[in-house]
Formats: structure tokens, C-alpha cells, sequence
């Protein structure tokens, strides 16, 4: 009688689950090839993303987080997520155009009403709106850039140039004067703050990320 060696069918077993497993991989590793080299960038850069709360409590002007933070800035680059909490009603309407502060930084080692440079957002006429907002020499000038959506990721940055300041806003850019003499802002980060003369009618959120 020929011997049969009892472990030879639970090897060839094994040896089977090995090769069906391994073909499961390589068919997962294909799969996941033909996703486009662009969206694993978009996902990866989401992942990454951490962004900071701040909050304008109801009835405050400034922010939570107001810390005193020294920049030397070529570009100051960010990106911000606006909630529902930024669509207001203010009791004097004549208030409703004024621009509240998002961020930017001093300039020419001044205090902000000296030289500074902003974006601005304010809720009007049934939209979300974003300003380029400066100080030069205590002399302050405004001026839109775009119009922006609620919950979606807004990219920003401000650029400092030898007499000028480039804004952009979700690509869309424009230009404002500058009158710091300094190669580079030399001052302090800003930070959000609600106002114009009226104080938060309700909590306002909203999240920044500095690149």
C-alpha cells in the first residue's frame, strides 16, 4: 500500500489560501492605480489640513485667540472655511456695509491703524463678501475682491510688494497701495474680529489655516 503523508492535503491547502490571497492584493493594488494622481493629491492635501477655530462670542468684537504674534511676511498665505454664522442681520442697517476683519498683520513696525493690510468680509446683500482692507499712513482704503461661499474652502494670501500690496482671493486678485517703507511686513498677525462699530449679533465660527 503507498503511504500517504496526512499533512500533505492541509499544506496544499494552505499553499491555495496563500496564492488567493495574494492575487486579492495585486487586484486591490490595480484598483487603487487607477485612481488619478490628482484626486490622491486633493485627498492627501485635505488629510493634511489642520485649521483653527476662532470664535467671536455674541455681543465681543475680538476673537477668542488674539494672541500677540511678531511676522516678517514676503506673502502671508491661508486658507478659511466661513459657517452659517457669518449670514447677519445688524440692528442699525446703515451698519450692514461695514467690514469686519479677517486676517493679515501690521506693517512697517507700526500699530495696525498706522499700516496694516487685511482681508475683510462682511455679510450684504445676500452674500458673503471678501475686501482687500489697508491702512497707510492712518489712512484706511477698501476695496471688494469677490464674493465667496458659505462651507467651502476659501484660499487666500496677501503680498507684500515694494509699493504695493497683492490680494487674492480664490484666485481672483487686486492690487492696493502701500506706503511701508520696509523690504518686508514687519509687525504683528491680525486676527478676526467683528466691526465696524456694531458687536456680534450672535457666535460667529470661523476656521483658518496658515500655510
Amino acid at each position: 500500500m503507498i503511504g500517504v503523508n496526512p499533512g500533505s492535503s492541509s499544506s496544499r491547502m494552505k499553499s491555495m489560501w496563500v496564492l488567493l490571497f495574494s492575487i486579492l492584493i495585486l487586484s486591490s493594488c490595480r484598483r487603487q492605480l487607477l485612481i488619478s494622481p490628482d484626486k490622491l493629491k486633493a485627498d492627501t492635501t485635505v488629510l493634511q489640513t489642520s485649521y483653527i477655530d476662532y470664535i467671536i462670542s455674541q455681543g465681543d468684537q475680538f476673537c477668542d485667540k488674539n494672541f500677540p504674534v511678531p511676522v516678517d511676511y514676503s506673502v502671508q498665505k491661508f486658507s478659511v472655511l466661513f459657517d452659517s454664522s457669518a449670514i447677519y442681520t445688524l440692528a442699525n442697517k446703515s451698519n450692514q456695509s461695514d467690514i469686519n476683519k479677517l486676517y493679515g498683520f501690521s506693517d512697517n513696525n507700526t500699530e495696525h491703524h498706522v499700516n496694516s493690510a487685511r482681508i475683510g468680509w462682511r455679510w450684504s446683500d445676500n452674500a458673503l463678501r471678501l475686501f482687500a482692507y489697508v491702512y497707510n499712513n492712518e489712512q484706511r482704503s477698501s476695496l471688494e475682491i469677490a464674493t465667496v461661499s458659505i462651507n467651502k474652502e476659501i484660499i487666500c494670501s496677501i503680498e507684500v510688494r515694494i509699493d504695493e500690496y497683492h490680494f487674492s482671493v480664490n484666485g481672483i486678485g487686486k492690487m492696493m497701495p502701500r506706503a511701508s517703507t520696509t523690504a518686508t511686513a514687519k509687525g504683528y498677525k491680525l486676527y478676526p474680529y467683528f466691526g465696524g462699530d456694531e458687536k456680534a449679533p450672535h457666535k460667529i465660527s470661523i476656521r483658518i489655516k496658515e500655510y
